[in-house]
């Protein structure tokens, strides 16, 4: 019989996210709490910046936002939060990059995770992903369920079940 494989990877959907960033600019405009006030979202190739008056708003500003990713489908450990620092006309900005692929210690915490669970499977590091191969599918469903459960710093999803 031939082995059975899936992909681990870590992908950010770019349409939801800009359908994420839209949203919140609707949002922020209809606001009350936000009328009045230098508040704007901007992109920027693969980032997003924040802009607003202060700390306060700004932390406002990146919970609408975060509310709008969760409900896009973006999980928010894909989410990077770059340091405030002041920005023109007295604003602070926020630059909130998005993590994608596996790194190579996220990799390497895959396989111990993997090792250690002794399911008869193999995994190797392919890229920015890592392919799991086994025997059976209910093994490589245990894998799956494993890998959900466990404390990974980063989203996984998981493709090319064959």
């Amino acid at each position: 019989m031939a082995d059975i494989s899936f992909d681990i990877v870590s992908e950010l959907n770019q349409q939801e996210l800009a359908n994420a960033v839209d949203q919140t600019k609707r949002e922020i405009a209809t606001r009350f709490d936000f009328k009045g006030t230098k508040v704007k979202v901007e992109t920027e190739k693969e980032d997003v910046i924040l802009f607003a008056d202060d700390e306060n708003k700004l932390k406002q500003l990146q919970d609408v936002f975060e509310s709008k990713l969760i409900k896009r489908g973006i999980e928010l450990k894909a989410v990077n939060y770059g340091k405030i620092e002041a920005a023109a006309l007295g604003t602070v900005r926020c630059r909130t990059s998005f993590s994608a692929g596996v790194n190579p210690e996220v990799a390497k915490k895959i396989h111990n995770i993997i090792k250690e669970s002794k399911i008869k499977v193999k995994s190797q590091t392919m890229d920015q992903k890592v392919r799991v191969t086994g025997k059976s599918r209910d093994e490589l469903q245990e894998v799956i369920k494993l890998l959900k459960n466990s404390k990974i710093e980063i989203p996984l999803q998981f493709n090319n079940y064959r």
